[in-house]
C-alpha cells in the first residue's frame, strides 16, 4: 500500500503578535523514530515556552497521537493534527516551538497561529509517495553501460549504487508492483545481455505522480 508522507527534516519560523513559532517537519516511521525526533527538538528549544506536536506514525493513520504542552487544551495539537490528516500524510510529526512574545493570542488565536506554522512546515517540505519497492541487481559487461544508464533515465529508475569491477553492476529501486514487467525490460533493452538479481523489500520514496 502506497502512501504520502516528507523527505526528510524541515524548519520554518513565523511571528505571530511578538510569539516566534517555529514548525519543524520530519518523515518519522514508527513512534520510537516520531518520539526521538520530539526530544531532539525540545533539546534544542530548552527555553521555548511550548513544544506542542502531533504524529501520525505508521503507514495507514492508525498510530495518532498529539500534545498542546501547556496550551489552552485544544488549541495546538490538535490543529496540528489536522493539519497532517488534511493533508494526508503518514509516517509523518510535526513539532510547533512557541516563544511567547507577552500578548495573549486567545482560543481562536492559537488555533490559527497552531494550524498556519503547521501548514506553511508542510508546504515548505519535499514530499513524496512511498512505496513498496524491491531491490534488483543488474550485473554487465562494460559495452552495455551506456544502455543501462539510459534505460534507467527513460524510466525514471532511483539507482542505489554502482560497481565497477569485472564487470559492472547497478543495484536499482523497483516499485514491487511493476518488478517483474522492469526486469523483462531491462533485458529487452539489453539484447539480454545482462544479469538480473533479486534483492530486498522496503519502502522507499518515489516522485508524486500527477493527479
Amino acid at each position: 500500500m502506497a502512501y504520502r508522507s516528507v523527505v526528510g527534516k524541515t524548519c520554518i519560523e513565523q511571528t505571530v503578535e511578538k510569539s516566534r513559532f517555529l514548525a519543524y517537519v520530519s518523515h518519522t516511521a514508527g513512534e520510537e523514530e516520531a518520539r526521538a525526533f520530539l526530544s531532539e527538538v525540545r533539546a534544542e528549544h530548552p527555553l521555548a515556552a511550548h513544544v506542542c506536536w502531533a504524529y501520525i506514525a505508521d503507514k495507514t493513520g492508525n498510530e495518532q497521537r498529539f500534545s498542546d504542552d501547556g496550551e489552552p487544551q485544544g488549541t495546538a495539537g490538535m490543529p496540528i493534527l489536522n493539519v497532517l490528516k488534511a493533508q494526508k500524510l503518514f509516517e509523518t510529526t510535526i513539532a510547533v516551538v512557541r516563544y511567547f512574545g507577552g500578548i495573549k493570542l486567545g482560543a481562536g488565536g492559537l488555533v490559527r497561529a497552531y494550524s498556519s506554522a503547521a501548514a506553511e512546515g508542510c508546504a515548505a517540505a519535499e514530499k513524496c509517495e512511498y512505496d513498496l519497492c524491491r531491490e534488483c541487481e543488474a550485473v554487465l559487461d562494460y559495452a552495455q553501460t551506456d544502455g543501462a544508464l539510459k534505460f534507467f533515465a527513460e524510466n525514471g529508475v532511483n539507482v542505489l549504487s554502482r560497481e565497477y569491477g569485472e564487470r559492472v553492476r547497478f543495484t536499482a529501486a523497483v516499485k514491487k508492483n511493476g518488478y517483474v514487467s522492469f526486469c523483462v525490460r531491462l533485458k529487452d533493452a539489453l539484447c539480454g545481455k545482462v544479469t538480473v538479481n533479486e534483492g530486498r523489500e522496503y519502502y522507499a520514496p518515489f516522485p508524486i505522480q500527477a493527479e
